[in-house]
């Protein structure tokens, strides 16, 4: 699995464990709704900031986020 579709796939289960919209999301780290939308789906590269952000909103370690990524093609 890419990495970006593994981290859209680990932030969209952060949020919905949260009980969280997408909107009540995006609010909270103070971004905008599509760019949430888009890296839940795998269209998009986050920056390490962004991680950082996510991870604050969502009160996790960032490194949370980055779960089961890396190491594939190796």
């Amino acid at each position: 699995m890419r990495a970006q579709v593994q981290f859209g796939s680990n932030l969209r289960r952060w949020r919905n464990a949260a009980g969280w919209s997408q909107e009540e999301l995006s609010h909270c780290a103070g971004m905008h709704l599509t760019e949430i939308s888009r890296l839940e789906n795998g269209h998009r590269n986050p920056r390490l900031d962004t991680i950082v952000k996510l991870a604050d909103a969502l009160a996790i370690p960032p490194g949370e986020l980055l779960a089961e990524i890396g190491g594939q093609g190796r």
